[in-house]
């Protein structure tokens, strides 16, 4: 298993589904824990606890990082009480099932914040912290979509996912004289507690069926991060792994 000891993560959107996945599996590998969500009805703290019980430090934000200011907050606070941080996972992100002719301006500006300008103003604020220390891992969460468009509507989920593919290779040119690296994990159908509540037992079957390996979980998406975060990974910038079992080849 690949070694994060010492290393401090911040893993944006981590309040449930692949967020938490990837922070229990940050913290498996040996990392302290900052668990962020815009809202903590998710009950944070308890994920808190089980990191806790790892033997890792742990703790949640809340913070709204579509907002400049609550992400400069939220990086005040690593600073104070962390003192440091390593690896940056931008994983915050949402979506509506809506057609071009459906989707407002409202809407588009909605999905855009969330999913791309967090984004930048996550990675901002760590490269800020990480050039004088000349390390660092920044790690985007993308999506099958951003390669083969989505199958229906989400244009505006589509394109954010895409967009962060182009942000992460461009990032990547700026940030490897520091020494800080910049890429992408792009998932497909992943089994979560939201793909199991907005399908039916036999519509995810369907979905099943339609990718060679089955259905991913968070753990295979946590897997392909932790590789990218840990020093095994150090020549390895500007680049997307797909781990969707199969779903689409490229």
């Amino acid at each position: 298993m690949f070694e994060l000891k010492g290393k401090t993560a911040l893993v944006t959107g981590s309040s449930k589904g692949i967020g938490k996945g990837i922070a229990l599996g940050l913290a498996r590998a040996g990392a302290d824990i900052i668990l962020n969500s815009y809202t903590d009805e998710d009950e944070p703290e308890a994920t808190v606890k089980q990191i806790e019980r790892l033997g890792r430090r742990a703790a949640f934000i809340q913070a709204d990082v579509t907002i400049e200011e609550d992400v400069g907050s939220m990086f005040d606070r690593i600073d104070r009480q962390f003192g440091k941080l390593d690896i940056l996972v931008n994983n915050a992100g949402t979506s509506r099932s809506e057609s071009i002719l459906e989707t407002d301006l409202a809407s588009w500006r909605h999905i855009i914040d969330t999913n791309l300008t967090s984004s930048f103003l996550c990675a901002k604020c760590a490269m800020e912290r990480m050039i004088p220390r000349s390390t660092g891992r920044i790690i985007q969460i993308s999506s099958v979509v951003a390669h083969q468009g989505a199958v229906y509507g989400h244009v505006h989920y589509a394109a954010t996912k895409s967009g962060m593919l182009g942000f992460s290779k461009s990032l990547a040119r700026t940030a490897a004289p520091h020494g800080i690296t910049v890429n992408a994990v792009a998932p497909g159908i992943i089994d979560t507690e939201l793909l199991r509540s907005t399908h039916g037992a036999s519509r995810l079957e369907q979905l099943a069926g339609t990718v060679p390996l089955g259905l991913g979980t968070a753990d295979d998406v946590a897997a392909a991060v932790i590789f990218l975060a840990s020093d095994e990974a150090r020549y390895l910038t500007g680049v997307t792994i797909d781990v969707n079992g199969g779903l689409y080849y490229r």
